[in-house]
């Protein structure tokens, strides 16, 4: 049986949901997947996508995803790849299928000039840090994620009402929602 890794398409949309929510409930958190097919759709494959996406097929069935976007490194000077997500169905575990996205993934950032590829994972998930070790990965103790949303985000971004930069004094910068700035 082979497996086959393949960019998404538009007609993935319903799966990479099922996928995002399986892997929300692995991860012991299914009430925190707000994401939607409309939201996955205007981020992931309109004209300047937020994301990519590979999808993982398994005797002709859908086995898993692995969603990515680049970021950059200022010490280096290079783009980056981030993995958001790697997920493969629990019953299809353990057939190089996770492997399989995961090089993939590398191979993409070695194609594109990326020097870092980075991911997080949850300090008791202990089958994927195995995984992750026995492929090179190098766990960075020493750093912790940082995180903002929100209200937070809005007092943040002064968007509250509170103290904040007002728009005026802000560049214009690339739209993180699904209303574009029309100034």
């Amino acid at each position: 049986m082979a497996t086959t890794i393949r960019p998404a398409t538009r007609g993935d949309i319903p799966q990479i949901l099922r996928f995002i929510r399986a892997l929300a409930a692995y991860e012991r958190a299914p009430d925190a997947v707000t994401a939607t097919e409309a939201g996955l759709e205007r981020d992931g494959f309109g004209p300047n996508p937020f994301y990519f996406c590979l999808m993982a097929e398994y005797d002709g069935r859908a086995a898993g995803f692995a969603l990515y976007f680049f970021n950059y490194s200022t010490w280096l000077g290079r783009p980056g790849i981030y993995l958001e997500d790697l997920f493969v169905e629990p019953e299809l575990r353990g057939l190089g299928i996770g492997k399989a996205l995961l090089e993939r993934v590398a191979a993409i950032a070695v194609e594109k000039g990326c020097q870092r590829f980075e991911w997080a994972v949850l300090d008791w998930n202990t089958p994927a840090i195995e995984f992750y070790r026995a492929r090179g990965a190098e766990f960075m103790d020493e750093w912790r994620i940082v995180r903002v949303t929100g209200e937070a985000l809005k007092r943040v971004g002064g968007t509250t009402g509170k103290a904040g930069p007002s728009t005026a004094q802000v560049a214009k910068s690339a739209p993180c929602s699904a209303q574009d700035d029309k100034e």
